[in-house]
């Protein structure tokens, strides 16, 4: 089936936006090594400061997608973008460790705008039958933006601090949001009458709530990976901050691609819950596999396992947010995704304080051994395929 030119465009201002807000949200993690090394932070303090961008999330993905439910993507993109861009200006301005944090609490809550409405307005426009590959793409934002950051944030921090840091996400989300203000156009929905007939998707069975779950302990290895690769091969390993960069970098660019072929692939499957299940499997190997090269001192193997983890780590994303807006429906779309973000953003606050702490304690590979505990956990949560019940606007 052919899609309209305006339809990829409306995609690529959604990568776009939802890159730039990742870049705002996962800054912190990348100033964890200048945080511990040049302002004197715990591992555990400066996990914190990481965490903190998502514990904002948490606290408004749900609110953000009843916005969106009840007015529209378009709105909530453009208004949600702007005022990010003015939490970014103020965190800039703060000093001290509470109000910084509190600072990056609200820039997370603040860019969280982004992740219902970019969703919603996606399941939307594309058909089911291209919605895999084009949600796939659309969740390459995430690996993208933290690839900029992985890049960017190190020199930025070492040349003009912190606060030259937190800018580019800033800058970033100015840019997005002139895009979005050009291209961006809310998809046709049912009227109110139409969405109360088909009821709550919630109360209809409990697939969506094992999806929920299932994307909570799946995003554990993926911040742990992301959030402290940087100090693993910099610390552990003794490599400079721009090779341990660039590692993370190239390993958020695999996932970005992995992520699309993960779509395609639920698109000749018929179904986001088959392949959702099989990554999970692959997710307890790889993290075994890269634990036990750390335990051996290996540096190069460490990496390529790491690189394999990162990639397979984020490719359930965009299988498990396509599966929930689908089954949730145009009605509860916004609402669901909101309550799937905000699950996943919930463990992502927690894995930055946890992993670092575990780290101190025991080391990177330990933690990375105890995190496979996680994907193993989801293995018998996935839903079976049958379950997918795939609501349509009317």
């Amino acid at each position: 089936m052919s899609v309209p030119i305006r339809l990829w465009l409306m995609l690529a201002a959604m990568v776009a936006a939802q890159a730039a807000t990742t870049v705002v949200a996962a800054t912190p993690a990348f100033l964890i090594p200048h945080l511990h090394e040049q302002e004197g932070l715990s591992l555990a303090a400066a996990g914190l400061l990481a965490g903190a961008p998502n514990l904002g999330l948490v606290l408004s993905l749900v609110v953000w997608g009843a916005a969106t439910d009840r007015f529209g993507e378009r709105r909530v993109i453009l208004v949600g973008l702007a005022l990010t861009v003015l939490a970014v200006a103020a965190s800039t301005a703060v000093h001290g460790f509470a109000a910084l944090g509190l600072a990056l609490v609200a820039s997370g809550a603040l860019s969280a705008c982004t992740n219902s409405a970019s969703g919603r307005l996606i399941t939307g426009w594309f058909p089911a039958e291209r919605r895999g590959l084009a949600m796939g793409i659309r969740q390459t934002c995430q690996p993208l933006g933290m690839a900029v950051a992985a890049l960017a944030v190190p020199p930025l921090a070492a040349a003009g601090g912190i606060g030259a840091a937190l800018w580019l996400g800033g800058a970033l989300a100015a840019a997005s949001l002139a895009v979005c203000a050009i291209v961006v156009r809310d998809p046709a929905r049912p009227s109110r009458a139409a969405v109360a007939a088909t009821g709550n998707p919630y109360r209809a069975s409990s697939t969506l709530v094992r999806i929920h779950a299932v994307s909570v302990l799946l995003v554990v290895p993926q911040f742990a990976l992301s959030t402290f690769g940087l100090v693993w091969f910099t610390v552990g390993f003794g490599w400079s901050a721009l090779a341990a960069g660039s590692l993370v970098a190239a390993s958020q660019f695999a996932g970005a691609a992995g992520r699309i072929a993960v779509g395609v692939w639920s698109d000749r499957e018929g179904s986001r819950l088959r392949p959702l299940r099989r990554i999970a499997v692959a997710g307890v190997a790889v993290l075994a596999l890269a634990a036990a090269f750390g335990w051996a001192g290996w540096g190069v193997p460490a990496a390529a396992a790491y690189l394999v983890a990162s990639c397979v780590s984020v490719a359930d994303n965009g299988l498990a947010f396509t599966a929930v807006a689908e089954i949730a429906g145009p009605g509860w779309a916004g609402r669901a995704l909101g309550i799937q973000n905000t699950g996943q953003f919930l463990a992502a606050a927690a894995v930055g304080p946890v992993v670092g702490a575990l780290i101190g304690a025991l080391g990177v590979p330990a933690a990375l051994a105890i995190a496979a505990a996680a994907p193993l956990a989801a293995v018998p949560l996935v839903p079976r395929p049958e379950r997918e019940r795939v609501r349509e606007a009317p």
